[in-house]
């Protein structure tokens, strides 16, 4: 199964949230898209409430339904909460750290970063955007694409980075300082709805 690569902007208003982190999808028009988009008051069912949680986050990793519940059985194997540590899993992958450091727009944009050999992780190039970062790992670009347009404008525009990494605008180096807590990751999920959904 292919991974997604239709209109995100749509797939945000069907869900209800920015995929993109810009919340510009449902300014204009917050409601699902299609005909009969801003007349719909179709009540979910129990599944129907666990499903939309498990795409909501799912698109907003850009992950298929493979990767995604490879994920969660992978967690499930570790100590601690089931769902906490799927969040903190996801938030772990190198695209996603890739974005969170400010390198990259959205993630999607991360994600070609590292796709194309433009993301070192120790000093050696690694271009799997599913890579699992370890804590004390660091993250920086390579030598040659310092100087990227789109890396420049990702770094104007960026006024946050979480407190579980450290970075150095400068030298364009990140370091995954730790795991993060549950209350550094999106407030939206409800991830409890994910373990039901895949407990069934």
């Amino acid at each position: 199964m292919a991974r997604y690569t239709g209109p995100s902007w749509k797939v945000s208003r069907r869900l209800g949230i920015s995929l993109s982190g810009t919340g510009k999808e449902l300014e204009k028009r917050p409601y699902a898209p299609g005909q009969h988009g801003p007349n719909q008051r179709k009540k979910l069912t129990e599944y129907g409430l666990q499903l939309q949680e498990k795409q909501k986050l799912r698109f907003m990793y850009g992950l298929n339904e493979r990767q995604f519940h490879n994920t969660f059985v992978k967690a499930g194997k570790m100590k601690g909460v089931h769902g906490e540590n799927f969040m903190i899993l996801l938030e772990s992958r190198l695209d996603n750290l890739v974005y969170r450091l400010g390198l990259a727009r959205t993630r999607r944009q991360a994600r070609q970063l590292v796709n194309h050999g433009h993301i070192l992780v120790d000093g050696r190039r690694v271009d799997i955007p599913s890579y699992s970062v370890k804590p004390g790992q660091v993250i920086s670009v390579r030598e040659k694409s310092k100087n990227l347009a789109i890396i420049k404008e990702a770094i104007e525009v960026n006024n946050f980075v979480p407190d579980f990494l450290t970075f150095d605008a400068e030298k364009l180096e990140g370091t995954y300082t730790r795991y993060p807590e549950r209350s550094e990751l999106p407030a939206e999920i409800n991830e409890s709805l994910i373990v039901e959904y895949y407990s069934r």
